[in-house]
């Protein structure tokens, strides 16, 4: 698989990249892209990014039919400009007009999708039709701003159901949950972040020099963010023991117990790790901040949720001190959408810190939100949250664009009414089998585990070692290999992108393999790849014994 020019180039590469130790995996990622890209002939193999390469189409088929329906609402007004323009939709009579557009469209795709739709919101969620229906179509025609700000009326009513069923709350507490539960549409995950460290800071909950914990391994901006000059925060680190799948430890969790800790991010299931926290975890988190900690933020990301089995968020647990993140990207396929919430309680520990702030840090909030209440001291924190996103003055023109916000109840509406969850098991059969062609390329009988998610997969290089040419060899691969040598090398000779683990703070030697964006047989080809890369070190140890060089 080397040769001496490719060695030559991978150790100019390596010296390189010496002094770009604090690179994110995700630029780092674009870099070996470019090492990938280097030889023309030969076909690139990306399981670098999570982006996947299936989405759901029924809701997409139901956006385009109700397109032509809003459409044909706007085309009601303004005849005698002779349809060059329309006007917004009129609520009286909707729900007798879609239904003669039903029956005028019933053959096409996503038609019936959405007639369900329609009558799942009415007879099963009780919800007005008429109410719905024109929601959803000034939404798609795009003709208001978001109003309110925060999520269109019914979409968050829709979405909270969905989440809470997505999260594990349950029959009982997922109907009080989904009540007492407000969301924030945002542009997915990203943002949801991105705004939640702002406010967190604006409202002085969290100040340079605080102690926030971190459950590592971690999605790599978690650790970046805090670092920056804006913030200044101190990680402390709540570790999960790889040893025992990536769970986090008693005596990890117990970090937290530190009154210093202001608050605690984790996803769930893990990224890199691909990994459920157990219920055993989440009970431990319980009894820590009910006995101790009950001023304690959760921030939990729970993008991939939806490819667990039987998963239970920490908001089910600890509803009243987490901050749920979710975004729709990743299980609907819709990544260039940005569609994401972000979820609190309606009594959340957050607005109690606020209240108990000294009186001129109050006096000072007064100031910053004056120009959009005389009464900033009654202002929710998620209400701060979207003033907060656009510079306070701009908080009349926020909110996420109603054209999203609709698709986004589609898709939650899909998930909904999809009481088999044939759309979830084709999308987890999906992801399984391709981890089981990645191990059947490497020669191996794949580890399983009920937590496992199967979104990504974190390969130990060591443990790979180790399994086929035993302890010794593993021991000599990580001693005489430099860190990044490994996914270099994968990216320069064979043209295959992985992420090094390192960026994501996993300790031992390793790199994240999505198994979301390439074919089945793509899976074998990066199987055989590592297979061939780890026998060639292997025949270099075997040389290392007989001559001690």
């Amino acid at each position: 698989m080397e040769t001496e020019n490719g060695k030559d180039e991978v150790e100019s590469i390596l010296s390189d990249l010496k002094g770009l130790d604090e690179l994110s995996p995700f630029e780092f990622k674009e870099l070996l892209i470019k090492l990938a890209r280097r030889k023309s002939e030969r076909m690139m193999l990306n399981a670098g990014r999570g982006n996947p390469n299936f989405l759901a189409l029924i809701p997409r088929y139901a956006y385009l039919q109700l397109g032509k329906f809003a459409l044909s609402e706007a085309e009601r007004h303004f005849g005698y400009m002779g349809g060059l323009i329309g006007g917004h939709s009129d609520r009286e009579g909707i729900e007798s007009r879609f239904e003669i557009f039903v029956r005028n469209h019933w053959d096409e795709k996503g038609t019936a999708f959405l007639n369900s739709a329609v009558s799942y919101v009415r007879d099963y969620l009780g919800f007005s039709a008429g109410d719905f229906l024109h929601e959803m179509v000034q939404g798609y025609l795009g003709c208001d701003y978001p109003s309110p700000p925060r999520m269109l009326p019914l979409a968050e009513k829709i979405v909270a159901r969905y989440l809470m069923k997505e999260m594990g709350a349950g029959y009982d507490l997922g109907y009080s949950l989904v009540d007492e539960t407000r969301l924030f549409a945002v542009e997915g995950g990203t943002a949801a972040m991105a705004y939640l460290f702002e406010s967190l800071k604006a409202n002085r909950i969290l100040n340079e020099g605080d102690k926030i914990a971190l459950a590592v391994p971690i999605f790599s901006p978690y650790l970046e963010i805090p670092k920056l000059d804006t913030y200044r925060l101190e990680i402390i680190e709540v570790r999960a023991d790889e040893e025992h799948g990536y769970q986090i430890p008693e005596e990890e969790l117990e970090k937290l117990r530190n009154p210093e800790i202001k608050a605690f991010f984790l996803v769930n299931p893990g990224n890199p790790t691909s990994v459920k926290l157990e219920e055993e975890v989440l009970e431990k988190l319980r009894e820590i901040v009910e006995g101790e900690r009950k001023d304690l933020i959760i921030i939990t990301d729970d993008v991939y949720a939806t490819f667990a089995d039987e998963f239970k968020s920490i908001y089910t647990v600890l509803p009243h001190n987490t901050i749920l993140v979710y975004s729709f990207s990743k299980y609907f396929g819709a990544t260039g959408w940005r569609l994401g919430v972000i979820a609190l309680h309606e009594e959340n520990v957050v607005d109690r810190l606020i209240r108990e702030l000294p009186e001129e840090i109050q006096e000072e909030l007064d100031q910053r939100y004056a120009p959009i209440t005389p009464n900033s001291r009654e202002l929710k924190f998620i209400d701060r949250l979207v003033a907060d996103s656009r510079n306070v003055a701009l908080r009349h023109t926020a909110g996420l664009s109603t054209p999203q916000q609709v698709q986004m109840v589609l898709f939650a509406l899909y998930a909904l009414m999809d009481e088999q969850e044939s759309y979830k098991n084709a999308v987890k059969h999906i992801l399984r089998r391709r981890y089981g062609a990645l191990y059947r390329g490497l020669g191996l009988e794949p580890e399983e585990d009920p937590n496992y998610v199967y979104y990504y997969t974190l390969l130990d290089t060591e443990k790979l070692a180790e399994k086929l040419y035993g302890k010794d060899f593993a021991e000599w691969f990580v001693k005489t290999l430099p860190p990044e040598e490994f996914v270099v090398r994968l990216a320069v000779e064979a043209g295959v992108v992985l992420l090094p683990g390192r960026g994501f703070e996993v300790l031992h030697p390793s790199a994240r393999v999505s198994l979301a964006n390439l074919k089945e047989i793509d899976y074998i080809k990066i199987g055989k790849t590592i297979r061939k890369l780890l026998d060639e070190y292997y025949g270099k140890f075997l040389e290392f014994q007989k001559t001690g060089e």
